[in-house]
């Protein structure tokens, strides 16, 4: 099994930051503001200096970006802890809240829908986020191996392979066709597309409070890996 560490440095290979900075084994990322994991310290391994410092650090390197300092911090491990003692709370203002779950599972199969797309279309682009910034098109167009799910007007979703593990992001359904099945046959496609790939498994990261996407994925043979949060000063 993949220990906690393994899949998070996966799935920040899957997301790229504009900026990816390196502290020891920490990760200082920043991308505009544009999404919490791309503008956060990925605070997995050691630091290399007492967690204050690298906490300092990171405040700092923040203030560079022109972003909050905030740091992406497994629950229930010694270095939450320590982020705790030094002076850090959850970040419960984080729009998208605070806890989210990494969960893996098979790869998605089904009777699929919708085409894979190697480049985000203007199309894709305008249902995923509208007109994209510089930050979006970094950390949304850039990765490994990309794919980019569209059924027209209706869905989106973004695949990224690294190594063998699919990493399942950005998935969205138009309101008017939710709850009739267009999620789980574009995540088919999508599964298809990465079997060609070389994957084998797949890895997302979705808000606690998302239920509907939970029991969509739990649907597909997902379950939880483990959590994390997110803590500022």
């Amino acid at each position: 099994m993949d220990t906690i560490a393994e899949l998070e440095l996966l799935c920040a290979d899957a997301w790229p930051a504009l900026v990816d900075e390196r502290l020891g084994q920490w990760r200082l990322r920043a991308a505009g503001g544009f999404t919490g994991r791309a503008n956060t310290a990925l605070t997995i391994g050691d630091p290399g200096m007492p967690v204050s410092d690298a906490l300092a650090a990171t405040a700092a390197f923040a203030a560079r970006r022109g972003i909050e300092p905030k740091a992406h911090v497994i629950q229930g491990s010694e270095t939450e802890r320590r982020i705790e003692a030094a002076g850090w709370q959850p970040a419960t203002d984080h729009p998208a809240g605070s806890v989210s779950q990494v969960m893996t599972g098979p790869l998605p199969v089904g009777g699929p829908v919708g085409e894979i797309l190697d480049k985000p279309s203007r199309q894709w682009w305008e249902f995923s986020v509208g007109e994209p910034t510089a930050a979006q098109k970094h950390v949304l167009g850039t990765g490994p191996r990309l794919g980019f799910g569209y059924v027209e007007d209706t869905a989106v979703v973004r695949g990224c392979v690294v190594d063998t593990t699919l990493h399942i992001a950005r998935l969205s359904v138009a309101p008017a066709a939710r709850r009739q099945g267009v999620a789980r046959r574009l995540l088919a496609a999508l599964g298809t597309w990465a079997r060609e790939c070389g994957a084998d498994r797949s890895v997302l990261q979705v808000e606690i409070n998302n239920t509907a996407a939970i029991r969509l994925y739990e649907g597909l043979g997902f379950t939880e890996h483990h959590r994390y949060g997110y803590w500022k000063p």
